[in-house]
């Protein structure tokens, strides 16, 4: 137990900050999402609402695993002096809890438009900004210039996309797939764990938006065209490829982690391996139970099968 405690302690709280923080791309709102929309059509609306059930479940199912890990590892923990009182520290994350509530509440109840959602979400930001420390006007010129080059990157993708999708089409490359599907009888869930498959690997060597923006366009419309919902499959890919972000030999997160804390980034994606296993199971319930996608988009009025 003590060896135990050597090699996996001082890594564990970076593992589990590196593995948590694929938290933050499903729930809304959330980039990936919005870029499946715009390459699919799929309602991004609605692709926030399916987000909300998988991320908290994704959330329940990391602390659970910590929960177990530190059972099994007996590792020290705080006095009841070292946890905050939660009423006031509730109060003072209210401000920012707050923003993804503002942004899902004005697209679902059809009071603006995923742009417009954005601009008020923006506004609500600045006022929490000034609520709790102040902002000036460097942090907003910088907030700007990030925000900037952000935008700049992906629309260069999206660029790039169509200019290989001219040639991908002129050779077939998408009726080719069709007939491969066809021939194997790959159909619905089939053939959703296939692509399963196929984006884990892509997530391990290439950058999120880069992956979804080039294999987006070559495999959905055969799920599509399956009768797969639009927006259960853009569920599905969008946590897919997230888990790419702590499986190496990319694992951006691992990589963030790994430099600020100085830790070693195969040894930490060692002790996170425990992490993706959890990942790839829900990962799995989710392809095989769309309803897990599917219930808070039907509560809150979409259209989805």
């Amino acid at each position: 137990m003590e060896a135990f405690a050597v090699a996996v302690l001082p890594r564990l709280p970076g593992a589990i900050t590196a593995a948590s923080s694929m938290i933050g791309p499903i729930i809304p709102p959330s980039i990936i999402m919005i870029i499946y929309g715009g390459l699919t059509g799929a309602s991004v609306a609605a692709l926030f609402a399916a987000g909300i059930l998988p991320g908290l479940l994704l959330a329940v199912s990391l602390m659970m695993l910590n929960a177990v890990m530190a059972r099994v590892g007996d590792h020290p923990g705080g006095s009841a002096a070292d946890v905050p009182p939660f009423w006031p520290s509730l109060r003072r994350a209210a401000p920012a809890l707050l923003l993804p509530a503002v942004i899902l509440g004005s697209l679902v109840l059809g009071l603006a438009t995923p742009t417009e959602g954005s601009a008020i979400a923006v506004l609500c930001a600045l006022i929490a900004g000034q609520f709790y420390t102040g902002l000036s006007w460097r942090m907003l010129l910088d907030a700007l210039e990030a925000t900037a080059r952000l935008t700049g990157t992906i629309f260069i993708i999206l660029a790039a996309i169509s200019v290989l999708g001219f040639p991908a089409g002129q050779m077939g490359w998408s009726q080719m797939l069709a007939d491969w599907v066809a021939s194997i009888g790959l159909t619905g869930t089939g053939y959703l764990f296939v692509l399963v498959c196929i984006f884990l690997i892509a997530g391990m060597f290439m950058d999120t938006p880069v992956a979804m923006t080039l294999l987006i366009p070559l495999f959905a419309p055969q799920a599509l065209a399956q009768g797969i919902d639009p927006v259960h499959l853009g569920v599905v890919l969008c946590f897919n490829l997230c888990v790419g972000l702590i499986t190496p030999p990319l694992g951006k997160c691992l990589v963030v982690v790994a430099a600020l804390t100085e830790l070693n980034y195969w040894r930490l994606a060692y002790i996170a391996l425990p992490f993706v296993a959890v990942q790839i199971l829900l990962l799995l319930a989710l392809v095989y139970w769309p309803d897990l996608s599917l219930t808070v988009p039907r509560l809150a009025g979409f259209s989805v099968n």
